[in-house]
């Protein structure tokens, strides 16, 4: 059974969408109806959880997810979830994780397709140079959650990252 609830965050309002077991969206939105106890425990994990994240308490979730996705984004979601929290890498860097420098595009695509916001930490990914790029979020958004990260690990960033 499909269900979805709302959380307020410091940056907005925050979709989690759940099938059955396993959390299958996460993604900002411009507004929505905050949820407080949905049926679905897996839900209600991810809600607890995502809400320690943005109060400074959790680094990592246990909740079950998925998103569907070919082999290659699926791969590069993969990649994703291997980026130590609090810190960050290029596109160039995730395509040669990818085997091949030449797939930055397809991994910045896939990159983008990403359905599970901070969880599948798509916004570590910044361009070369240290420059923000490419955030379905927006940048302001991608740039507070790497502060945010790097905050929690003791590394405070300096200004803004773009």
């Amino acid at each position: 059974m499909k269900e979805s609830a709302c959380i307020q965050t410091p940056l907005g309002f925050l979709r989690i969408d759940c099938f059955d077991d396993f959390v299958t969206g996460i993604n900002f939105v411009e507004a929505g109806d905050l949820s407080e106890n949905p049926a679905n425990p897996t839900l209600n994990r991810a809600i607890v959880e995502l809400r320690a994240y943005f109060e400074g308490t959790r680094a990592n979730f246990t909740f079950l997810y998925q998103q569907q996705g070919t082999p290659f984004q699926q791969e590069v979601w993969r990649q994703l979830v291997l980026i130590p929290f609090g810190q960050t890498i290029t596109y160039k860097e995730l395509a040669l994780r990818l085997g091949d420098e030449k797939k930055v595009r397809a991994a910045a695509g896939a990159n983008g397709k990403n359905s599970l916001s901070i969880v599948v930490p798509c916004h570590r990914v910044i361009g070369s140079g240290g420059h923000l790029v490419g955030y379905a979020g927006g940048l302001e958004r991608k740039d507070w959650l790497l502060k945010h990260e790097a905050g929690m690990c003791g590394k405070p960033m300096q200004g803004a990252l773009f």
